[in-house]
């Protein structure tokens, strides 16, 4: 990064990964009440391919740089600012942005009341992981506070999922993952799963109350919908709810209540969730992270180990994100970037 300008990644219209362009901008600069982050991580997930195929429903306006976080140092101020200094390690995330996205980036400007500031303990590579727990700290809210013994998460080996098991495994919770491969069954147990079953749809239920003596899991939560959302209700204990946050694999392949009635017994409950529901509640949405952090930083939760790719190299990132194939968290390092 030269002293006008900056590498940024950026696209013109919807696409493939090949819509994704490396091009050098002007160097943003901090407008009143505005610091700029110099990144040295930046995290890459689901939520930048969605704004890269243009199918997010916070799309940000064309042409359109991706990413939803970026961890780095403060390295200019705006007039006015006082909440932040040049040197701070912090972490910018698109949730507290006015617009999603503009992270694969060597920096970017942000209002100074936007970023979380980092402790020393957290690495900037395992900072951009911590939108997961953010985001598990949220789900596991969601039951109403009903007591829980028990959890069950698919795709055990994604980012939302081992923060999941992280988080329920540190409040005691069992916690059953599903996984489809070995490879992919040892990281879910290195990553906060007690027990692994097998990604057959078709004996899940059977599966889990085998493992639960008869009861059931109090909590599922489900990303793919299709046949899965139906077995995970019928993996339910007494009063457990399905959290659905996606449905990669489309709506329930079923009649939802007539399942529910079905089950009338266990007095079952459906949620829909997405962290989007806090946008509107800064405390609520802030104070998450701030715990997620906090909890990063004494050690009680890890990220997952992370794979680097130079931030040129955009394109293969999202080749991968799109193959499905990826364990634990990718991350763009911007040139020279620092590992710390």
């Amino acid at each position: 990064m030269t002293h006008t300008t900056m590498k940024a990644i950026q696209l013109q219209a919807p696409g493939g990964p090949e819509v994704l362009q490396l091009v050098e901008l002007p160097l943003p600069q901090p407008q009143a009440g505005e610091v700029r982050v110099k990144a040295m991580a930046i995290g890459a997930g689901g939520p930048d391919v969605l704004i890269r195929n243009g199918t997010y429903k916070w799309m940000p306006p064309m042409p359109a740089i991706p990413g939803n976080e970026m961890a780095g140092i403060v390295d200019a101020v705006g007039a006015g600012v006082t909440a932040l200094q040049v040197g701070q390690r912090v972490l910018v995330s698109a949730r507290e942005l006015k617009q999603r996205g503009g992270c694969y980036a060597e920096a970017i400007c942000v209002p100074e009341a936007a970023p979380f500031v980092l402790p020393d303990a957290i690495r900037f590579e395992d900072a951009v992981s911590l939108g997961n727990f953010q985001l598990a700290l949220a789900m596991l809210s969601s039951n109403g506070n009903l007591p829980a013994q028990s959890i069950l998460v698919p795709g055990a080996a994604g980012g939302v999922a081992t923060a999941l098991a992280q988080v329920a495994q540190g409040r005691g919770l069992r916690v059953f993952g599903i996984a489809s491969t070995p490879q992919k069954r040892d990281f879910a147990l290195a990553n906060g799963a007690h027990e692994i079953i097998e990604s057959d749809v078709s004996g899940l239920a059977e599966k889990v109350m085998q493992l639960t003596n008869g009861r059931g899991v109090d909590l599922a939560f489900d990303h793919l919908g299709g046949e899965l959302f139906i077995a995970c209700l019928r993996a339910l204990a007494p009063f457990g709810m399905v959290v659905s946050y996606n449905i990669v694999n489309g709506p329930p392949a079923g009649d939802v209540f007539a399942e529910l009635r079905k089950l009338l017994s266990r007095s079952l409950a459906v949620r829909t969730f997405s962290i989007h529901s806090v946008d509107d509640d800064v405390p609520q949405r802030r104070g998450l992270m701030q715990a997620a952090i906090a909890l990063m930083a004494e050690g009680r939760v890890h990220a997952p180990p992370a794979t680097c790719f130079a931030l040129a190299d955009a394109r293969r990132v999202h080749e991968l994100l799109d193959s499905g194939s990826t364990l634990g968290k990718i991350v763009l390092l911007p040139p020279e970037a620092p590992r710390r």
